[in-house]
C-alpha cells in the first residue's frame, strides 16, 4: 500500500473553527464550537484523503527562535479567548480517540514541525497533504506535497499544488517567503515594507523573483513613493523574509512509522462525540468507512444487548403481569410526524428488562392494556404526552394518568436545548446509543417503512430508553427545584393543548375565498399604481429590476449594497418611504402579497375534512417558555396591518348560534416588570389603572396629561416595550426613526424616572453571571452560557436575554397557568364552551349563547388571578361572530 502523510496545523484549524462557528456549548455549559469544527474538518479530510500516516502539530510555549531575531514577533496577538482555551484539551482528547499523534516543541512553531516532516517526505517521494488556514505553508509545496487551505469555515478547502499556486498568485512555492517579506503579516506582527500590500508585492515579484533583487533595484519601479519605501524599509523586508521562512530541520523524537494511522475505534470516538454532544457526527459513525469496531467488548454507547417480546393473542395472558409494575414506559410509533394524520405502526411497553412490542390491532383488543391506559393511578412514562394523547384518542383509546413526559422534562431542565429527539436525549444523558429515526427509517426520499422485526427492535429500544431517562430526569428536576413546574404546569398544559388541537377551529371557506379575491384585486391595483409611478412596466418581485427603477431611473439614494447590487430589503424601503410615494406602495404590495400566499392560499391547504384547522402547538421550542404554533403558524398573522386583521374574519365558531370569545392580557409584560422591579411610580400607574404609555410620556417629558402628544405617547410606548427586551439606543432610534443621540437621552430619562427598573436590570445580570441562569415567576430556568463570554457580541446578547427572560418567561408562565386553571374549571362546571387557540397573550374560545355571560366572568377571573402580582393583571374580553369581530 502506498504511503500518504497528512500534516495538520492544529492551532490554525482550531482558531479558524472557533471564529467561524457560533459560540456553541453543550448541556453542561462547556463551550464546544472550536472542538466541533475541528472534528468536522478531521472526519472530512480523513475520509476524502485516506492518509496512512497523520500528525497534528501544535504551537507550545510563547517564544520561538524567531523572537531572538525580532523581539516583537507575534507581539500584537490578542490573548487566547477563555472560551477557546477551555476547548484545547477537548481537541487533544478527540485526537487521542482517533489514535492520531500530536506534537509540539518549545522554541519552534507548528509550521516548523510540519516543514521538517514535509521536506523529508518530499525527499522520500511520499505523497503529503498539509491542512492549514495559513498561507505561509505554501512555501512547502513540491512535487509530492500539496496544501489544503481552508477557504470558508473549516470544511471548505482549496487544494494548492505548484500549478494552482502559480495560477492564483503567479509565484513559485519558494517565492512565498519573498511575498511575506514585502507585504509582511499583521497576524504575526511581521513588518514587511510599510504601505506594500499583496497586490503591489505581486507586481514587484513579477519583475524580480526575490526580495533581495527587488530592494537592489528600487529605480526599476515606477512611482517615487514606492522607490523611497524600497530603500527605507529594505532591512525590514530582509528580516520579514527570514521570519516567514519555515525551519525544516527541527529535531524530532519520533520516526515516520510512529505516525501510522491504525484502525480508528468507533467506540472510543463515539464516546467522546457523545459526551460533547456532537450529534451530527455521531450519525456519521456507522456510515463512515473510517471506523472499525473495537476488538474488545463494545461500549454501552454504541451496542447493547436488547431483547423484546411481541404480543399476540396467544401470549397476552402470559404478559398481563407487566401491568402490575409501575412505572411503565409507553412508546407510540407512527408513519409520519403529524399526529392528526399519522397512523400508529406499533406500541411498546418497557419495565426494567421486559420490553413488549404490541401491534396496534392487538393493543385495541387487549383488555388489560386498555384498563391500564384508563387507570389514573397507573404511572405512564411517555415521550410527548400531547402527541400520545392525540394518537390514542384518534384510535378510540381513552387514556388517563400520564405521570411523566420525558420530552417536557428535558425542555424544563434546559429550555435552550434544541436537540430534543429521544436519540439525542439518550446521548446527552449517557444512557447508551439509540439510533435516530433518520438512521432507522432513512431520510427524505430515502425514507422507508421498516419490516416488522426491525420495527419492533427500534420501538422497544425507544421505550427502554424512556424508562432510563425518567429515572435520570426525576433526580435532576428535584435537584434544580423544577418538579413543580413540570408536574403542575407543563404536563397539565400538554393535555389541554392536545384537546385544543383535536377540537380545532372552524374556517369560513366562503369568507376565505372572498378575501382571496379582494387581496388579488388589491395586489393587481397596487401593481398598476407602482408601474404607473415608475413610468414603465417591470417585475416588482425582481430585486434587480426594482433596484434599477428606484436607484437609477428615479434616482433615490442608495442605502445599502449587496454582492449582487443594491439592496431593496424592507429595512431599506422603510427609510426611503418618505422620499417617494412608490416606495410605500411597494411595501404595501409585498405585505398583501405575502398575506395572500401565506394565509389565503396557505390556510386552504390546512383545512381538514371536518372544515377545521387543527394547528399544532409547540411547547418545547421557545427558550422563554412561550408557545408557538405550526401547520399553520397563527402567531405570525400581522395584525398591525388591516389586511392582516381581516384574515381573522375566517375563524368562526363551529356552530351557528355560538360566538367567539377573545380574552387578551393588557400590557402583561410591563405589569410583570412593575412587579419585579418594585418601582413605586410604575406600580402606582397600574394600581390606579392609568394609560401606562401616557403616564410614561408625562413622567419622562415632565408634562401634564393634556400636553402629551400622540408622538410623545408613541415614543413612550416604544421605550416601554423596548426596555423589556433590553433595547439599545441604536435599536430605539431605528424603531421610532430618531437620531441615536436622542434615543439615548430618552432611555436615560426613562431610567432616571424609574430608577428601580435600571437597578432590577443590573441585578438580574449580576445574578446571572454568578449562577449562570435566570428564572421566571414560576421558577422556569434559562441557562446563559455566554453571560461571562469574552466576546462582546456574545456577552451582550446573553445580558439582554438575562434582562428579558424573567419578564417574557413569566408572561408565558401566567397564560399557561390560566389555561390549565380555566380548562380544569370548565370541566368541573361541565361547560360546552371550548378553548380553541392561544396566540401571544390572547386566548380564543367558542361559546354557546347560554354560556356567554358565565364564560366572560370565568375567563376574566381565571386569567386575572393566574398568579398574584403586586399590581393587578388586566384582561380585555370581547365577543363576536368571528375572531375578527371579537376585538
Amino acid at each position: 500500500m502506498l504511503k500518504k502523510l497528512m500534516l495538520i496545523d492544529g492551532n490554525s484549524i482550531l482558531y479558524r473553527a472557533f471564529f467561524a462557528l457560533p459560540l456553541l456549548s453543550n448541556s453542561t455549559g462547556v463551550h464546544t464550537n472550536a472542538a466541533y469544527g475541528f472534528a468536522m474538518m478531521l472526519v472530512k479530510v480523513l475520509e476524502e484523503e485516506k492518509p496512512t500516516h497523520v500528525l497534528v502539530a501544535f504551537d507550545i510555549g510563547k517564544t520561538t527562535f524567531r523572537h531572538k531575531d525580532y523581539e516583537s514577533y507575534k507581539g500584537k496577538r490578542d490573548k487566547t479567548p477563555s472560551e477557546l482555551a477551555e476547548q484545547i484539551p477537548l481537541v487533544y482528547e478527540l485526537l487521542e480517540a482517533f489514535s492520531i499523534q500530536t506534537y509540539g516543541q518549545a522554541g519552534f512553531e507548528a509550521d516548523d514541525i510540519i516543514g521538517t516532516l514535509a521536506v523529508e517526505a518530499e525527499r522520500e517521494q511520499v505523497s503529503t497533504v498539509i491542512v492549514s488556514g495559513d498561507k505561509d505553508l505554501f512555501q512547502l509545496i513540491g512535487d509530492h506535497v500539496t496544501v489544503l487551505h481552508t477557504r470558508k469555515g473549516v470544511t471548505e478547502m482549496d487544494r494548492y499544488d505548484e500549478a494552482a499556486l502559480r495560477e492564483r498568485y503567479g509565484l513559485a512555492p519558494s517565492q512565498i517567503v519573498d511575498l511575506k517579506g514585502l507585504m509582511g503579516d499583521p497576524s504575526d506582527n511581521i513588518p514587511g515594507i510599510a504601505g506594500v500590500g499583496e497586490k503591489t508585492a505581486l507586481k514587484l515579484l513579477a519583475k524580480f523573483p526575490t526580495v533581495e533583487e527587488i530592494i537592489a533595484h528600487p529605480d526599476a519601479f515606477s512611482g517615487k513613493k514606492l522607490q523611497e519605501k524600497l530603500r527605507e524599509f529594505a532591512d525590514d523586508a530582509i528580516l520579514s523574509k527570514k521570519l516567514a521562512t519555515i525551519h525544516t530541520e527541527v529535531p524530532l523524537p519520533f520516526s515516520f512509522d510512529e505516525l501510522e494511522l491504525r484502525d480508528i475505534q468507533k467506540d472510543k470516538v463515539a464516546s467522546v462525540f457523545s459526551r460533547l454532544e456532537f450529534r451530527t457526527l455521531i450519525d456519521r459513525i456507522d456510515k463512515s468507512p473510517l471506523f472499525s469496531s473495537s476488538d474488545n467488548e463494545e461500549t454501552e454507547v454504541l451496542v447493547e444487548e436488547h431483547e423484546y417480546v411481541q404480543i399476540t393473542p396467544e401470549n397476552q395472558g402470559e404478559w398481563e403481569k407487566i401491568f402490575h409494575y409501575s412505572p411503565l414506559a409507553l412508546q407510540i410509533e407512527t408513519d409520519i410526524d403529524n399526529p392528526h394524520h399519522a397512523g400508529i405502526t406499533g406500541i411498546a411497553l418497557s419495565h426494567k428488562d421486559d420490553n413488549l412490542f404490541v401491534p396496534l390491532e392487538v393493543a385495541k383488543d387487549w383488555g388489560p392494556f386498555q384498563s391500564w391506559l384508563q387507570d389514573n393511578q397507573q404511572k405512564k412514562v411517555v415521550y410527548d404526552l400531547k402527541r400520545c394523547k392525540i394518537l390514542l384518542e384518534r384510535e378510540g383509546m381513552k387514556v388517563a394518568g400520564f405521570s411523566f413526559d420525558v420530552l417536557l422534562a428535558a425542555y424544563v431542565l434546559n429550555p435552550s436545548e434544541t436537540k430534543l429527539e429521544l436519540s439525542d436525549l439518550a446521548l446527552q444523558q449517557s444512557i447508551g446509543y439509540l439510533p435516530s429515526d433518520d438512521e432507522a427509517y432513512g431520510k427524505g426520499a430515502k425514507k422507508r417503512p421498516l419490516a416488522l422485526e426491525p420495527l419492533a427492535v427500534h420501538v422497544t429500544k425507544k421505550s427502554a430508553k424512556l424508562l432510563a431517562l425518567y429515572h435520570r430526569y426525576e433526580e435532576q428536576l428535584e435537584k434544580n427545584d423544577l418538579t413543580k413546574l413540570l408536574y403542575e404546569l407543563e404536563m397539565p398544559l400538554a393535555s389541554v393543548l392536545a384537546d385544543m388541537e383535536m377540537i380545532g377551529v372552524k374556517v369560513d371557506k366562503s369568507k376565505l375565498e372572498e378575501l382571496g379575491i379582494t387581496f388579488k384585486e388589491k395586489i393587481e391595483r397596487l401593481e398598476k399604481e407602482i408601474t404607473d409611478l415608475a413610468g414603465t412596466s417591470f417585475n416588482i418581485n425582481s430585486p434587480k429590476q426594482l433596484s434599477e427603477i428606484l436607484f437609477e431611473k428615479l434616482g433615490l439614494p442608495v442605502i445599502k449594497k449587496t454582492k449582487t447590487g443594491y439592496s431593496t430589503g424592507a429595512d431599506v424601503l422603510e427609510k426611503l418611504a418618505p422620499q417617494h410615494e412608490i416606495v410605500e406602495k411597494i411595501l404595501h404590495y409585498r405585505q398583501v402579497g405575502k398575506l395572500y400566499s401565506t394565509y389565503i392560499e396557505g390556510l386552504k391547504k390546512e383545512i381538514s375534512p371536518d372544515g377545521k384547522i387543527h394547528t399544532r402547538f409547540n411547547q418545547t421550542i421557545a427558550a422563554t417558555g412561550r408557545l408557538s404554533s405550526t401547520e399553520p403558524n397563527l402567531q405570525n398573522i400581522p395584525i398591525r396591518l388591516e389586511e392582516g386583521r381581516q384574515i381573522r374574519q375566517v375563524f368562526v365558531p363551529s356552530q351557528d348560534d355560538w360566538s367567539i370569545l377573545a380574552a387578551d392580557y393588557s400590557q402583561v409584560e410591563l405589569r410583570i416588570l412593575a412587579h419585579l422591579c418594585r418601582d413605586p411610580i410604575l406600580q402606582k400607574a397600574f394600581l390606579e389603572d392609568r394609560d401606562i404609555h401616557t403616564q410614561t410620556a408625562m413622567d419622562v417629558f415632565a408634562v401634564e396629561a393634556e400636553e402629551v402628544s400622540s408622538l410623545m405617547r408613541s415614543k413612550a410606548k416604544a421605550v416601554n416595550f423596548g426596555i423589556v427586551y433590553g433595547i439599545s439606543a441604536f435599536g430605539l432610534s431605528q424603531n421610532i426613526n430618531i437620531p441615536q443621540k436622542e434615543a439615548k437621552e430618552f432611555i436615560d430619562r426613562y431610567f432616571a424616572t424609574y430608577p428601580n427598573v435600571r437597578q432590577f436590570m443590573d441585578d438580574v445580570v449580576v445574578d446571572a453571571r454568578k449562577q449562570g441562569y435566570v428564572t421566571t415567576l414560576l421558577n422556569r430556568r434559562r441557562y446563559l452560557p455566554d453571560i461571562n463570554a469574552s466576546q462582546f457580541n456574545a456577552r451582550s446578547f446573553a445580558e439582554r436575554t438575562a434582562m428579558n427572560t424573567p419578564i417574557q418567561g413569566s408572561a408565558a408562565d401566567i397564560i399557561k397557568n390560566a389555561m390549565v386553571n380555566l380548562s380544569r374549571e370548565m370541566d368541573k362546571r361541565k361547560l360546552k364552551s371550548k378553548m380553541l387557540l392561544q396566540v401571544h397573550d390572547e386566548l380564543i374560545f367558542e361559546v354557546p349563547a347560554e354560556e356567554l355571560e358565565e364564560m366572560k366572568s370565568l375567563v376574566r377571573v381565571q386569567m386575572e388571578n393566574a398568579v398574584q402580582l403586586s399590581v393587578p393583571l388586566k384582561v380585555d374580553v370581547n365577543i363576536g361572530k368571528s375572531w375578527y369581530e371579537a376585538k
